[in-house]
């Protein structure tokens, strides 16, 4: 696929990775619908990215609510004119061991923690990836939809809403592609590791570094190596239904 005047829709988009996708793509001449709840900081994205002399916008959406969704990808059809990449990048974190004591007291994960990943990691992907397909669907027309997993799939302490949803995407991911692969889309993830974003440096600093030590890279990945994942789904036409792994070698 050829990048350049695409519309993309990307959720996520007001930090992170997100943020990063969509000033590469602009610097590459996509055309973006970006979208998070944080409308102050996507407006910031938003700002930035027109600086490269691209029509970048800008919807405050929670991807976890049907009607929301529906909706944005209504609206982004009539401000574009169409759809042709979605970058599935939504998520949060509520981590906590599910079960543990602590002085003496035993703690467990709330199950409103649970819900609150899963309703936007996974309801959130499967939202926005349904609502995407039926758009290229109604317009007869080919794109790609680009999930983003984790490394964390594989199983992670402390993660167990986390780990589910992103096994769940990395899963739905080969689904789609195999349903969707008739209509000439085509649907791939990436798996990154512990990459240098606002959700890694959250994470305790002497926590951090064991992490690090336990990366064969000892250390972080930047966001741009991801998005030079992005790139690489983007422009090979025979990759579906795959997901990769941008890790600095980390095992989980």
């Amino acid at each position: 696929m050829e990048i350049e005047n695409k519309v993309f829709v990307i959720t996520g988009a007001a930090q992170g990775l997100g943020k990063t996708f969509a000033q590469d793509l602009a610097a590459r001449n996509a055309r973006l619908a970006l979208v998070d709840v944080n409308k102050e900081a996507l407006e910031q994205v938003v700002d930035t990215c027109s600086k490269s002399d691209i029509e970048a916008r800008s919807y405050q959406v929670n991807v976890a609510d049907e009607s929301e969704v529906e909706a944005l990808f209504n609206q982004v059809s009539k401000d574009f004119g169409t759809v042709d990449v979605l970058i599935n990048n939504a998520g949060i974190t509520r981590d906590g061991l599910i079960a543990r004591i602590k002085d003496g007291e035993i703690r467990k994960m709330s199950l409103a923690n649970w819900q609150a990943v899963i309703d936007v990691n996974l309801t959130g992907s499967f939202l926005c990836g349904r609502e995407f397909f039926v758009k290229l669907l109604e317009q007869k027309k080919s794109g790609v939809c680009i999930n983003i997993s984790s490394i964390s799939r594989s199983g992670n302490q402390g993660q167990s809403n986390y780990t589910a949803t992103k096994a769940g995407v990395a899963e739905m991911t080969v689904t789609w592609a195999k349903e969707m692969a008739r209509h000439g889309i085509r649907v791939g993830a990436i798996a990154p590791g512990y990459i240098n974003t606002e959700m890694v440096a959250a994470i305790r600093e002497d926590v951090k570094q064991k992490i690090i030590e336990q990366i064969p890279t000892r250390r972080l990945g930047d966001p741009s190596e991801i998005s030079h994942s992005v790139f690489y789904i983007l422009e090979n036409d025979y990759f579906t239904g795959r997901i990769i792994e941008c890790d600095g070698g980390l095992r989980i």
